[in-house]
């Protein structure tokens, strides 16, 4: 993932941390999404085999939405920690964002031709 995608991706997730709208650490993701309250999750790719073995088989259960491509360090500084094995995005716009940014929707959306306009029969 280039640099810039990263940087626009913790900025999101700051957002959403001073909005309240995003929880921290795997127990607390874990807790959320029993209670089907996740809209989406971040998990460290580096976070311990033993946090990812605690979350990892509950989104998948559960059916949250998922990606793995900040660091702890970086879902740390997103948060205001030192590190974070994971981060649960609560509100249903600022994931759909995330996950557009993870994904590369919107870059998708941006390459596309404009349509044509279509004719209308008097």
């Amino acid at each position: 993932m280039e640099q810039d995608v990263r940087v626009k991706l913790m900025r999101l997730i700051g957002l959403g941390m001073r909005g309240r709208n995003v929880i921290v650490g795997v127990e607390q993701v874990r807790i959320a999404a029993v209670k089907n309250r996740l809209a989406y999750a971040m998990v460290a790719p580096d976070a311990s085999h033993n946090s990812r073995e605690k979350v990892l088989p509950l989104l998948n259960a559960r059916r949250v939405r998922f990606a793995e491509v900040l660091s702890a360090a970086e879902l740390g500084d997103a948060v205001g920690r030192e590190s974070a094995a994971a981060v649960g995005i609560v509100d249903g716009t600022l994931a759909r964002g995330i996950r557009e940014l993870v994904e590369g929707v919107s870059s998708a959306r941006e390459e596309r031709a404009p349509r044509s306009p279509t004719r209308r029969k008097a």
